[in-house]
């Protein structure tokens, strides 16, 4: 009777059809096995149903609707199967024996149920609160495309990511962090193109109406040619909307459009989104995932100021240091601070640090990680995320970054020795040249005794494996 009542719960049905109920039970296996062989089929061949599932509210309410229904309707069999063949003249022990197995297999089944329905709803909820569909949020910068095929005409997308956050020793927000990826939508191929936060006369575009107002780039010309910390890039998310609200029309984030236009027209590159990231967010993200791994080369301080602009108390020394090693596994304030740690530094080894921290931060989203801890990952995602990517290009961008898990990442170098040996006045002209040649490698001409060969011109661009190995200096 025990072990009829285990069969019956492993395969649903059979227990009704032993009892008596044949009818019934073959229903409910029938069910059963159509169950299993539509997920197993879906699952194997059509992924793109399942990327369109998990990125879409009203389908995951329909899924966590559908798992409680399952879950219900199992226990109900479990119980009326254990009802059916239990013999009716059963003594007190093996009936208190077979109820509590049917407690344990009830119990064996609501457990994960309700896990699986939890993870769905946090999934929607996260789904929901970061990506707006396009009717119901607004952008001055966002492009149209047909999310039908998005990438039909568009062999880059850019994308624009923003890091930094306010503190209590500053007024708003500054972007500390400013990187762009390019990502070929046909390989996944990725170049990572990172600007320092002290840049001045950041450009933007001639038909922005912030060309008018800064005709050449964002800087105060009565100042003289000093430095303008007020008008670093690492400024403008804050400052530009400040003085010109509402300049580039109607947008739920004009510090992100602002910048789209400028950082956009430095690079030579049309962003088409930005994503935002929050330090306390991207705390608890670390956190959620269980930590990263990174190889630490140098010491990197932990907090420290130099106390350089008005109002401030002076310099602060930091509270201590990150110590070089391979594979150093960092929490989420220390992976904060080994991404973000400037003082004594400069701005480039920063730079390689944040991209390092991306990659770690790819690396660590393995998919037992992302089971296990899944419903803190979706809270510390709403925290950490910022965008205004619509909600109806999730499953095609969903799509691109299974290609991008395959596909190189790369950092372009933009010669700071050469193009920007300080922040007052970067050469944005030969930056463009060399973003365009990293991206788009072309053949030149050379000459040769005998005949014409071409060569290709190599891209300036490095691995971000070599880029990130341990190799202290």
């Amino acid at each position: 009777m025990l072990a009829l009542t285990v069969v019956g719960a492993l395969l649903p049905g059979v227990g009704l059809i032993v009892g008596g109920r044949r009818k019934l039970g073959t229903f409910v296996l029938a069910v059963s096995v159509a169950l299993i062989g539509a997920g197993v089929y879906v699952g194997i061949a059509r992924p793109t149903a399942v990327v369109a599932l998990v990125v879409s509210p009203h389908k995951l309410l329909i899924v966590a609707v559908g798992l409680v229904l399952v879950g219900l309707g199992w226990v109900w069999v479990v119980v009326a199967s254990h009802e059916l063949v239990r013999p009716l003249t059963m003594k007190r022990v093996p009936r208190l024996a077979g109820a509590l197995l049917v407690g344990v297999l009830s119990f064996a089944i609501a457990l994960p149920t309700t896990a699986a329905v939890s993870a769905v709803l946090s999934q929607r909820d996260l789904i929901g609160a970061v990506f707006l569909p396009g009717v119901d949020s607004r952008s001055a910068t966002r492009p149209t495309v047909n999310v039908r095929d998005p990438w039909a005409n568009r062999p880059q997308l850019n994308v624009l990511l923003l890091g930094g956050d306010g503190g209590t020793d500053r007024t708003g927000i500054r972007t500390d962090s400013v990187m762009v990826a390019s990502i070929d939508t046909h390989t996944g191929v990725t170049h990572l193109i990172s600007l320092s936060r002290n840049w001045m006369r950041m450009p933007f575009p001639a038909n922005s109406p912030l060309h008018k107002v800064y005709p050449d780039g964002f800087w105060d010309p009565s100042l003289g040619d000093v430095e303008q910390p007020e008008y670093y890039l690492d400024a403008m998310y804050e400052n530009v909307p400040k003085a010109h609200p509402g300049i580039l029309g109607p947008t739920d984030n004009e510090g992100a459009d602002v910048l789209k236009e400028s950082v956009g027209a430095a690079v030579g590159l049309p962003i088409d989104y930005y994503v935002q990231l929050s330090v306390q967010g991207f705390e608890k993200m670390i956190d959620a995932l269980g930590g990263v791994t990174v190889n630490i080369n140098y010491p990197v301080p932990i907090g420290g100021d130099y106390g350089l602009g008005p109002g401030t108390r002076g310099p602060r020394k930091p509270t201590g240091y990150l110590q070089p090693g391979p594979n150093q596994k960092l929490d989420g304030y220390r992976a904060m601070w080994f991404a973000r740690g400037r003082y004594g530094l400069d701005d480039p080894s920063r730079q390689a640090r944040q991209r390092c921290t991306i990659q770690a931060l790819v690396h660590s989203a393995n998919p037992a990680t992302l089971v296990a801890r899944y419903q803190q990952i979706a809270a510390a995602g709403k925290q950490m995320l910022r965008t205004d990517i619509p909600q109806e290009l999730l499953p095609a961008l969903v799509s691109l970054a299974v290609k991008m898990k395959h596909g190189a990442i790369t950092n372009v170098d933009l010669d700071a020795a050469k193009n920007f040996p300080t922040g007052r006045d970067p050469n944005y002209r030969a930056i463009r040249e060399l973003v365009q040649q990293a991206l788009h490698p072309v053949s030149h001409p050379v000459s040769h005794p005998a005949t014409t060969r071409h060569t290709s011109k190599p891209a300036p661009t490095q691995s971000l494996a070599q880029l990130c190995a341990y190799h202290p200096s």
